[in-house]
């Protein structure tokens, strides 16, 4: 388990970076797996999300998850909605007694909080999300509430700049949108470039005024700790599991 700093002090959240560990599921999905969308088994995912559900204080009902399809759509959770299929990779409340949750497994979970509106929120950011604008999208429909927020945001476990390697396409695209985007890049041989998610994303949120602290685990290289879709497929693995990060309203 992981906890932002700044967000441990806020009395008014309760939030969590869960690891990998101390889950029911076996294998490659060893231990904490909470995606639905893996091949793990239904059992086991449900035991995993109770654990959850249960260490945020909440009924497993009302711990929300999102199905994320790397969009830059934003939901807020309301009565009507939270117990429906949330098709999402962002989401806020001022709803209390439901945790949100995001999934990610190299992707950027992001954690919000804003203390004059009182809303929560979370942010699936991989790269597709944050190049087509997720966070300034989630931001901008808090800003709407409230134009005078002071928004926290922590910035949890992704994948190190060191071990996201990308083609001279992928770079390529980062560039044609803006030339500045070049320092989100290092150089590794002719053909390949390491890319800082991280940076990308948090420049993002420092741009729009968000108070930005970071969880800086990389979970690529921390086996014990994270899931990796990376280091899955590097391993020849034919699936991988998902780690959860959640909060909600006290």
């Amino acid at each position: 388990m992981f906890f932002s700093k700044k967000l441990k002090k806020i009395k008014q959240i309760k939030h969590c970076f869960f690891s990998r560990k101390n889950g029911f599921s076996k294998s490659i999905y060893k231990s904490l797996n909470c995606g639905k969308g893996s091949r793990d088994s239904k059992k086991n995912i449900a035991k995993n999300l109770n654990y959850v559900a249960k260490y945020m204080a909440i009924e497993k009902t009302k711990l929300v998850l999102m199905h994320q399809t790397h969009s830059n759509k934003v939901v807020e959770i309301k009565k009507n909605n939270y117990k429906k299929k949330i098709i999402a990779d962002a989401m806020i409340t001022k709803m209390k007694g439901v945790a949100l949750s995001v999934l990610t497994a190299d992707c950027v979970p992001i954690i919000i909080y804003d203390p004059q509106t009182n809303i929560v929120g979370c942010i699936h950011a991989g790269w597709k999300g944050a190049f087509s604008d997720i966070i300034y999208k989630t931001i901008k429909k808090i800003k709407k509430i409230n134009v005078n927020n002071k928004i926290y945001a922590s910035v949890g476990p992704c994948i190190g700049e060191k071990n996201y390697e990308v083609d001279n396409n992928f770079y390529k695209k980062f560039l044609i949108k803006s030339r500045k985007n070049k320092v989100y890049f290092s150089y590794k041989n002719k053909t390949k470039k390491l890319f800082n998610l991280r940076k990308f994303v948090t420049d993002k949120l420092l741009k729009l005024n968000v108070r930005v602290d970071q969880i800086n685990r990389d979970t690529f290289a921390e086996k014990s700790n994270f899931f990796s879709y990376r280091r899955s497929c590097k391993l020849k693995q034919k699936d991988y599991g998902r780690c959860i990060s959640t909060v909600r309203l006290l």
